[in-house]
């Protein structure tokens, strides 16, 4: 059996525990939140996946929409947001507003009648504020339905600046060059990644970015459109070469276990621990507000990035993938609508910006807010 086909079935098993071990989580309510009473003018509650650093930032911007409309706000939290939506839904009790990170449940919430459509002012508000292009990834059908708060690169790959030093290693530019790195960084007695494959998504996560490149764009929108199968060689290819990484040990903190058990939280932390746990870690260029505020390090002090290595040779070479959080309406509510228009401010944008962790696709929030120059 090749090493490479070794490496697949290694990877596939990490996937089949994986599946069996995840379960929707259930969602918790911010303790500094105003406790809803059922309902009632001039309160709302709003659901989201941010917990941790992010959510005391979300809060941050809650705060600071409250202060302008009166409006309170109760915050939830659900690692598994869809799961979450359809319960509420089903049972009558839906949000007033999510935060949604996946345009494809956008478009499912719209599909089934769940959302209700932007109003004049926020879409003004997006108008006024954000490219076109934003303003059409939050369009369903020819109805706008939401309002994208939050973007950010997949691109990054973060690591300890000092374990790479100690090591004698460089950033590496492509995927070849990763994998040697890797294993000298691992004989220097650290492992080479955290990645937090307790939430699921960052183990989704690399496979897109993977994906893109081995199979280019337009296979990408396809199997993104279910207009190609899983069986897909181009998605065989992709999973062989997550086995590179994957189908060894030694690059794992924890090793397969540590994959599943760590939230993507903990597989940044572990990284700038003292001493460190691992040497790098996989994840989007949010984990910036993670490191500054959950860890020693800082930013450009400590702590950076490299791009997802290019894998030479492929369709999509170099190509990254990109996320967002839209704002949707569940409810029919005047305090719903308030808060999507706050959404399309500079000022909403710039409340989480200055705490870092945050890109706007705002373009009228200033760069001058963000707290680091590879922030911004």
């Amino acid at each position: 059996m090749s090493k490479r086909r070794t490496a697949l079935i290694a990877l596939l098993a990490v996937f089949a525990l994986f599946v069996s071990a995840c379960a929707g989580g259930e969602p918790g309510d911010d303790e500094s939140s105003t406790e809803d009473d059922g309902g009632g003018s001039g309160e709302i509650s709003v659901a989201a996946v941010w917990t941790g650093s992010e959510q005391e930032s979300f809060q941050a911007v809650l705060d600071a929409f409250t202060e302008e409309s009166g409006v309170e706000v109760r915050y939830q939290s659900s690692d598994d947001l869809a799961g979450f939506l359809g319960t509420q839904i089903e049972g009558g009790d839906p949000p007033d507003v999510a935060m949604v990170p996946q345009p494809g449940l956008v478009r499912d919430l719209a599909a089934d009648g769940s959302l209700v459509e932007i109003g004049e002012d926020a879409a003004a508000g997006l108008d006024e504020n954000y490219s076109p292009y934003w303003k059409e990834l939050g369009t369903v059908d020819g109805t706008l339905y939401g309002v994208y708060y939050k973007a950010a690169s997949k691109g990054t790959w973060w690591y300890n600046q000092q374990t790479l030093e100690s090591a004698g290693v460089q950033p590496p530019e492509t995927w070849d060059e990763m994998l040697e790195a890797a294993k000298t960084v691992n004989s220097s007695g650290v492992p080479w990644m955290s990645i937090g494959g307790a939430d699921g998504w960052p183990l989704t996560d690399i496979f897109e970015s993977i994906y893109v490149q081995v199979a280019g764009p337009d296979k990408y929108d396809q199997l993104a459109e279910h207009e190609i199968p899983w069986t897909d060689q181009s998605v065989v290819d992709t999973f062989e070469m997550m086995g590179e990484v994957f189908g060894d040990d030694q690059n794992l903190a924890g090793g397969t276990k540590g994959v599943l058990e760590d939230d993507f939280v903990t597989s940044v932390t572990q990284v700038f621990s003292d001493p460190p746990e691992s040497a790098t870690v996989y994840l989007g260029d949010f984990a910036g507000g993670i490191i500054n505020a959950e860890t020693n390090a800082k930013v450009g002090e400590g702590a950076d990035f490299f791009p997802f290595p290019a894998i030479e040779g492929t369709p999509g070479e170099g190509g990254i993938t990109g996320a967002g959080d839209a704002g949707v309406a569940l409810t029919d509510s005047e305090e719903a609508q308030q808060l999507l228009t706050f959404l399309t401010t500079p000022e909403a944008g710039e409340a989480w910006a200055e705490l870092g962790g945050f890109v706007s696709p705002n373009n009228n929030v200033s760069l001058d807010v963000y707290p680091d120059e590879i922030r911004s």
